[in-house]
């Protein structure tokens, strides 16, 4: 079913749909008319809160789960609320000061996704999730450092602080060349990923325009052969937080639960919808059958690309739970640890 317009609503209408899909988010139970009247919230008679209620279910925004039971919205009206109607509300200081410190914490990179990942399930109440994809990583510097007169260790760094080492014989190759082809290596390593640094350097060799001589050349051709035959690093995917979609309130939707916690399992499922989100200039929201793998849990997906400091995509965070999500107050809060996790990453 298409989503009627706001436009198409009457003002009363658009309130009294508001109130109910706010309080069912709070609180994860339908809402009925007197709930509506003896609240205060709604200006109106049971009865006449009936009245639009039932034109509100025939628009396929609310749904009553029992004959006798109040209303809940559908996914078409939780989609129509958090598009035109949802009023976000930002992490406050001591949030984002929390937030930050937590990501800023020293260490290696996959350390700070799953503080990331554990985090947002701690903010969100749901499950959190951090994607990120085989990419060629961006570097930093390579050196060489002496071992004894015939091996030197060539030490690779990336742009996350990463530090690789490996083996190499010198071939009769003084510490003034080893020192040559350190600093001609880290001057066109920084901030390119290696297939990008390859290119250069050996187009500048073969051309002469590197200003080496045969020996520097030499090492550095063959140092950065070392890692251009390499895999790629391994996608990495992190889930924390699957033990909060077990609260109270899932005791009565145990099968959903179940579903939910099954689907989970399926990583490389829930690699491929966080991938979607990579192209993505905003936080994305997916609700129940929107996202097909999550559709039979009826559960939504809210996800956000994180760049580095040079806009590159880096992957995805986000959060997974049942479609009464605190849309207002997870929405912000995915955005903002998207951008504080690519600015302290990156």
């Amino acid at each position: 079913m298409s989503t009627p317009p706001l436009t198409e609503l009457t003002a009363r209408t658009r309130d009294i749909f508001r109130v109910v899909v706010e309080q069912y988010l709070a609180t994860g139970q339908p809402v009925g008319s007197k709930t509506l009247a003896e609240g205060g919230a709604v200006d109106l008679s049971p009865a006449s809160i009936r009245s639009v209620l039932a034109d509100l279910e025939k628009l396929g925004l609310l749904a009553a789960p029992h004959v006798s039971a109040g209303r809940k919205p559908t996914e078409t009206g939780l989609r129509l609320f958090v598009d035109g109607m949802m009023q976000i509300t930002q992490p406050s200081e001591d949030e984002r000061r929390a937030i930050e410190a937590k990501l800023g914490d020293p260490g290696p990179l996959e350390a700070r996704l799953e503080a990331a990942s554990a985090m947002l399930s701690d903010l969100s109440g749901a499950a959190g999730m951090v994607f990120v994809p085989t990419a060629e990583r961006r570097l930093a510097q390579m050196s060489f450092v002496p071992l004894d007169a015939a091996r030197a260790l060539a030490v690779l760094v990336d742009a996350n602080g990463q530090i690789e080492n490996r083996l190499i014989e010198l071939d009769g190759v003084d510490s003034a060349t080893l020192d040559r082809a350190s600093n001609y290596l880290s001057a066109r390593l920084a901030n390119r990923s290696l297939g990008e640094a390859l290119k250069e350097i050996e187009n500048e060799i073969d051309s002469g325009r590197s200003a080496l001589d045969a020996a520097s050349s030499n090492l550095v051709r063959r140092g950065i052969a070392m890692w251009s035959e390499a895999p790629d690093r391994n996608p990495v995917l992190i889930v924390r937080g699957q033990a909060k979609l077990l609260d109270d309130e899932a005791v009565g939707d145990v099968e959903r639960v179940r579903q939910l916690l099954d689907e989970l399992e399926n990583k490389q499922a829930v690699a491929e919808v966080l991938e979607r989100a990579r192209t993505a200039q905003a936080t994305r929201i997916y609700i129940g059958s929107e996202n097909r793998l999550f559709a039979l849990s009826g559960s939504s997906v809210i996800a956000s690309p994180f760049r580095d400091r040079e806009g590159n995509i880096v992957g995805v965070l986000g959060v997974i739970g049942p479609t009464r999500l605190n849309y207002a107050r997870i929405v912000p809060m995915v955005d903002f640890t998207a951008q504080s996790l690519g600015r302290l990453t990156g």
